[in-house]
């Protein structure tokens, strides 16, 4: 089966040039604008990218959603109006780029991957992009659906501290989402690799095991690639001083935590993987030992008793034994007791 390579669509560009490598495309964009201060709220459902641009100068926090990134023009149009370097928009649509943090004077700039699995049991990766400047919050995601209903709600409702916080603190909020949903997909990782255990000593469907696991390796390296740059993404958000207040870094710092939380497990359960692996070999080759030793018992039984046929099969004249009355009763007694004379001494050795 071919695959389509998503690097090709960027080689020999013009560096700064907007290109979605991504296979998700929606007819219309579709923009979220939360505009809230500790009293106030508003929310507005935009389909044109330049019904947002009113929003830039508020004195309130604004959170603009744009969902969709097959619309060039309109990343195109937004990154003019806010003056975004063109190499950020490349970014936006490439979602081949890992996560990273890039801090220019009027703006930061953050890559995250959005993972969720979806109703197949598939793990899914979306590329998230986040711009915070001076009170808003701009957030682009390649299609509809997201982990950030909980923010949404906070908003609405006016819970927690959301709304009497800075842009700042919003974008650690929504940083702080995509992170709690990493803790359901390792929960999910830890759940497959303890039914993996489960059907590896009960011997269950023992031909799909290896493919199995090989393809859970895959997925926990997709995870890793993920996540593992955020701890520095983090650590270098946590330095900012300009954009970001002494307060909201106290929650960064608990973000980083919870971050090093996953990475642990994830490493966990890669090892526990590889264990896995070698644990399924390891019952192979027992198992082939098995019947090699039953093969070796049963030839060992059989040897003095090829033997003894094969002496009393020689076509001689003068064997004694071949003429006498009762020669093929105690021949037959002779091989009978060898027979269980060695099932009697291989049990007491414990090889049966």
């Amino acid at each position: 089966m071919s695959r389509k390579s998503r690097v090709k669509k960027n080689i020999g560009l013009t560096p700064g040039t907007i290109v979605y490598t991504g296979n998700k495309t929606i007819e219309e964009i579709n923009i979220d604008v939360f505009n809230y201060t500790k009293t106030e709220i508003e929310e507005i459902n935009l389909n044109l990218i330049e019904d947002s641009f009113k929003h830039k100068k508020n004195t309130s926090v604004t959170w603009i959603n744009i969902n969709g990134l097959n619309d060039t023009e309109a990343l195109k149009n937004i990154g003019l109006h806010y003056s975004l370097h063109p190499l950020i928009m490349e970014d936006i649509a490439n979602i081949n780029q890992r996560p990273k943090l890039d801090e220019y004077e009027e703006y930061i700039f953050v890559v995250f991957k959005m993972l969720y699995y979806d109703k197949d049991k598939k793990l899914k990766i979306e590329h998230l992009s986040l711009i915070l400047g001076d009170e808003y919050v701009i957030s682009f995601q390649e299609a509809e659906g997201d982990v950030f209903d909980t923010i949404r709600e906070r908003i609405r409702n006016n819970k927690g501290i959301i709304r009497s916080q800075g842009a700042d603190y919003l974008l650690y909020a929504l940083m702080d989402a995509i992170v709690d949903q990493y803790f359901l997909i390792i929960e999910a990782l830890g759940e497959k690799i303890e039914y993996l255990e489960e059907q590896l000593f009960n011997n269950i469907s023992a031909k799909d095991l290896p493919l199995e696991i090989q393809n859970l390796k895959k997925e926990i390296l997709k995870i890793r690639r993920s996540i593992l740059p955020l701890r520095e993404v983090i650590s270098k958000l946590e330095k900012i001083n300009i954009q970001i207040t002494s307060k909201t870094k106290d929650y960064l710092n608990d973000l980083l935590d919870h971050t090093l939380q996953v990475l642990e497990n994830i490493e966990i359960y890669r090892e526990m993987l590889w264990g896995l692996t070698e644990m399924y070999m390891t019952n192979i080759n027992n198992k082939m030992n098995e019947v090699m030793k039953t093969l070796t018992i049963i030839a060992t039984i059989f040897i003095p008793l090829t033997f003894i046929a094969g002496v009393y099969g020689m076509n001689f004249d003068h064997m004694p034994e071949l003429r006498y009355k009762y020669s093929y009763h105690i021949l037959w007694g002779v091989m009978i007791i060898i027979f269980f004379g060695l099932l009697y001494f291989f049990k007491r050795k414990k090889w049966l």
